[in-house]
């Protein structure tokens, strides 16, 4: 296990088992994410994704909140176009980065969730939340349609499911966020890490290269056409089954046996 060595750090860090654990440690302020926040999260975004001994990413807040999006009064102090074009393009980049990396992300949902950290909840692979957790993109109750929140949101729920969360900035719980496609599961709070870990654990066992694989193929697959996507699929599945980790599994099926794999 390797803990971040600064408890006050505004982004904490934990491995352990393969399992990369960031915590959002800004509980004073709700885990806002300010400009250092976001810089943060993505050096260690960047730097995760390049460390092939973590299998799973865990995402989370310290405090009562998961995030409740950008820091306003940073953004009010820096009020220039020039800062909000760096700030939300920097926003964007983040989001990129849990998309691109090859380990699939959670994020571990123990408090409310609201614009730019609603974005992140969808953003990630995989959500599971406290049943008591709320969500919600409010930006629109300051005059702010929340856009860029609104590029995760249209690709994780149904349209107008998506719209009617956008155009008034109501609040869903746990169990709607479920329903609609936002999180996997809504869960009691004290089995949220029985769950977190549930998932871990079937990930693990796993083909780390097929998973890498997989995930860079999914999101790739979203962004085209039907035809192109089955070219893609085509292509990545002809990959997948030229690796070591293919054959060993396909054997090991066969021979009735637990698989080996080789690893990335």
């Amino acid at each position: 296990m390797n803990n971040n060595a600064d408890p006050q750090a505004i982004l904490l860090r934990e491995d352990a088992q393969g399992v990369a654990t960031l915590t959002l440690n800004r509980p004073a302020q709700f885990n806002a994410l300010s400009k250092d926040l976001l810089n943060a999260l993505q050096a260690e975004l960047t730097r995760t994704a390049a460390d092939k001994s973590v299998r799973v990413v865990v995402i989370t807040g310290a405090g009562k909140a998961f995030c409740v999006g950008h820091d306003l009064k940073e953004m009010r102090a820096q009020h220039t176009k020039k800062y909000m074009q760096d700030l939300f393009g920097q926003c964007g980049e983040v989001m990129m980065a849990i998309t691109r990396m090859p380990q699939p992300v959670i994020a571990r949902v123990q408090g409310v969730a609201t614009a730019a950290g609603c974005q992140l909840v969808a953003t990630c692979d995989l959500a599971i939340a406290a049943e008591q957790v709320r969500f919600a993109v409010s930006g629109i109750n300051v005059g702010l349609f929340c856009s860029t929140p609104a590029v995760a949101l249209g690709r994780a729920m149904a349209r107008k499911e998506a719209m009617e969360m956008l155009l008034t900035g109501e609040f869903i719980d746990a169990a709607e966020a479920a329903r609609r496609g936002l999180i996997n599961r809504a869960v009691p709070a004290e089995s949220l890490d029985r769950e977190v870990q549930r998932l871990i654990d079937s990930i693990c066992g796993k083909s780390p290269v097929a998973i890498a694989m997989g995930k860079q193929l999914f999101y790739q697959q979203l962004d085209t056409g039907l035809e192109s996507a089955y070219q893609l699929a085509a292509e990545t599945m002809a990959c997948n089954m030229m690796t070591e980790d293919a054959a060993e599994g396909i054997d090991a099926f066969m021979q009735k046996r637990t698989p080996t794999w080789k690893g990335a």
